[in-house]
Order: structure tokens, then C-alpha cells, then sequence
């Protein structure tokens, strides 16, 4: 078996899960100290769309956006000489348009949960708000964040469409798992397939077993 596309498959989600895990929870937090609920629930909606949009429509967008000829693959490509489509770079970037709405709900509705007369206690012990955040919101909210980050791994993990449109299927340097079992699928080897399928299966199962296990020492679990 070819093990190159479980380790560009790893490499993608332990990339993309930095980017994800940080971007959500920082969009949870500004969306949520919105004022006005009609701004909230536009961005809400925005920031959620890639949850609901089939991969490939997200793929689409991102194609439209990083290719060569468009805005912004065009001011990266005269600038810095650097073509971002069909790169391995590719496939980080699509796991975390993928992924990011699942970070961001779970911190979200994790952020809410926490009961707001705990925070209001600590301002008025005049505890600055970066602090309050920091030291009282975010370990109240830790289980909720750390299933987010679950789920947004073995998402990015699994990305298909998004991926197959902006970074391609080529082979050693974009192919990942999905692909390779796509791939081998379609050449008739379902032997290979299953050994690919197997494989995903495995981290998954071990990456959720490890974070139930660590979420188990504090009585809980995600």
C-alpha cells in the first residue's frame, strides 16, 4: 500500500486543525458580543454556510477565488510568484473552509452555555475582559471547544470535494485518503480501497478514543 496519502492526509489535519481550532474560537467570541442581533445572525449564517454547501460548491468558490487568474491567486501569483492552487497548501486550505463552521458552532454554543452571572462576578471584581476570557470563559467552555476540535479534525480529515476541486488528485503530493480510496475505486483495486478505508477508519476511532479518554479525567465526556 502506497502510505503516501496517510501521510499527506495527517499532515493536511494536524495544518488545518491549528488554523480551524484558533479561527473558531475567535469567531465564536466576536460573534457572540455582537450587539445587534441582526449583524449576528448575518455573519452566523456566513460563517455557517460551508457546514450546509456540498463540498464541491465550496471548492468552487475557493477555485474561483485562488486561481490563477482570479483576485486574490492573481495578486499572490504578480506579488509573491506563488500559485496556491493545486498545491499541497491546496488541501489545507480547503480542510479548513470544510471544517471551520463545525469548530465554530461547537465553541459558540459552547460559549453561551456558560453560566453569565460567573462572568459578571468577575468584572466586578474589576477583572480586565482578556483575562475574564481567558481564565474564567474558556475552561468553562473546554468541553464544548474540544469536541468542536474533534469533530473538525476527522472533518478535515475526510474532506473530499473542496479538496478534489482546488488542490486536485496528484498522486505523492494532493492526493489524500478520500481520494486515494476514490481513486482506487475507480481503477477496480477495492482491495487497496478497503486497506485506505481501513486506515481513516482507525485514526478516527483513535482520535475520538484519545480525546474521551482526556475529557474523562474532569467526569466528562465528549
Amino acid at each position: 500500500m502506497d502510505i503516501s496519502p496517510v501521510l499527506i492526509s495527517l499532515k493536511t489535519s494536524v495544518v488545518s486543525i491549528f488554523f480551524t481550532f484558533f479561527l473558531g474560537i475567535w469567531a465564536a467570541k466576536g460573534v457572540i458580543g455582537l450587539k445587534s442581533e441582526r449583524l449576528k445572525n448575518l455573519l452566523d449564517g456566513i460563517l455557517t454556510l460551508p457546514l450546509v454547501l456540498p463540498p464541491t460548491v465550496a471548492g468552487f468558490f475557493l477555485l474561483y477565488i485562488f486561481g490563477v487568474k482570479r483576485p486574490v491567486g492573481k495578486i499572490l501569483t504578480d506579488l509573491f510568484n506563488y500559485k496556491i492552487v493545486f498545491t499541497w497548501q491546496a488541501t489545507v486550505l480547503a480542510a479548513v473552509v470544510i471544517s471551520f463552521p463545525l469548530m465554530y458552532r461547537s465553541a459558540r454554543g459552547a460559549f453561551e452555555q456558560v453560566d453569565e452571572n460567573v462572568l459578571h462576578a468577575a468584572r466586578t471584581l474589576g477583572v480586565p475582559e482578556r483575562k475574564i476570557f481567558w481564565r474564567v470563559l474558556l475552561p468553562m467552555a473546554r468541553p464544548g471547544i474540544l469536541s468542536g476540535g474533534v469533530l473538525a479534525f476527522a472533518r478535515g480529515l475526510g474532506e473530499f470535494g473542496a479538496t478534489a476541486m482546488i488542490a486536485g488528485n496528484i498522486a505523492g503530493k494532493t492526493r489524500t485518503l478520500p481520494l486515494a480510496i476514490y481513486s482506487e475505486v475507480a481503477a477496480g483495486d477495492m482491495g487497496e480501497a478497503g486497506q485506505y478505508v481501513l486506515v481513516i477508519v482507525a485514526v478516527s476511532l483513535i482520535i475520538v478514543a484519545g480525546m474521551n479518554a482526556f475529557a474523562g479525567k474532569g467526569g466528562r465526556q465528549i
